[in-house]
């Protein structure tokens, strides 16, 4: 009897070895299904329609894309998109610098009330945004109308009504991007220079910011992205008036609802390669805060 407990254990030892590379068989055969899924998805849904699009905006050569990007009225529809980007990326980097600054280092009543409003454009239909400051800005029935027609003021219908209507689109992402990263670095350093006697403004440039500078960058780039692409709210207050009010994306649909699709896809091609380094720097900006983690 006592000399079967070897050959038993040996047994046993074979049988465990044979059900863990079942198992690691297995666990890669799951593996490879999730990633060509994965891939598939990625292939179909992603790389397909970008490939397409600049298929077809080269469709008829070159020289018809150029005469679509450089039409009078798309370079108008480039020039108040550039200049609703210019106004509303600083405005909302300062206010998501400072918010997310507040909410990540400070404890303060109201707290809460703040993430609940930076959160709002989240919450609601770009579209319902657009309407609402419809019912507030509208010269004709809008709850400020009487103050504005005063002034001779013109919000809706107008370049200011597409800048108001992105700013709110695109209040979240900068301060969304800061608020996680900055409450996990915590508050220590900070106040080490603070003890030593630095101001709060050195403390904030010297410390603060070369700690969030990459999650700042991509923060920065997601809103100007978005105040590129912003399509509802847009579309709502800006009245479609071709040469003062459309932006890049409603010259896109007019062109297309006008059967103009060589046209429509060669302007719809700047705001992919928009996109296109938006991925590029989110990459590189994921890279390095990695880096940073490391050190």
């Amino acid at each position: 009897m006592a000399g079967n407990i070897p050959i038993n254990v040996k047994i046993t030892k074979q049988t465990s070895i044979q059900t863990q590379r079942r198992e690691t068989k297995a666990s890669r055969a799951v593996q490879i299904l999730l990633t060509t899924v994965a891939l598939m998805f990625f292939v179909l849904m992603l790389l397909v329609p970008l490939i397409s699009v600049f298929v077809k905006a080269f469709e008829q050569g070159v020289i018809v894309y150029y005469a679509a990007i450089s039409d009078p009225i798309a370079l108008e529809a480039i020039k108040l998109t550039l200049i609703t980007i210019a106004i509303v990326v600083p405005i909302n980097t300062v206010f998501g610098l400072i918010a997310a600054w507040a909410i990540a280092k400070f404890k303060f009543r109201g707290k809460n009330l703040l993430i609940t409003i930076i959160d709002l454009p989240f919450a609601i239909s770009p579209v319902v945004a657009g309407l609402i400051f419809v019912l507030l800005f509208s010269t004709t029935h809008g709850i400020l109308a009487p103050f504005l027609s005063a002034w001779g003021l013109k919000i809706i219908f107008a370049p200011p009504g597409i800048i108001l209507a992105t700013l709110f689109v695109t209040l979240p992402f900068v301060a969304r991007e800061l608020i996680p990263l900055m409450e996990a670095q915590g508050t220590t350093e900070e106040e080490a220079a603070l003890t030593l006697g630095a101001s709060g403004f050195k403390t904030f440039w010297l410390i603060t910011l070369p700690n969030i500078k990459w999650a700042l960058l991509y923060g920065v780039m997601l809103t100007a992205a978005r105040a590129a692409g912003e399509f509802g709210a847009v579309s709502v207050v800006s009245g479609h008036i071709r040469g003062l009010t459309n932006t890049v994306p409603l010259h896109v649909e007019i062109l297309y609802n006008e059967y103009q699709f060589s046209a429509a896809f060669a302007v719809a091609s700047l705001l992919t390669v928009i996109a296109i380094i938006n991925l590029i720097v989110k990459n590189l900006v994921d890279w390095k805060i990695k880096q940073q983690a490391k050190l």
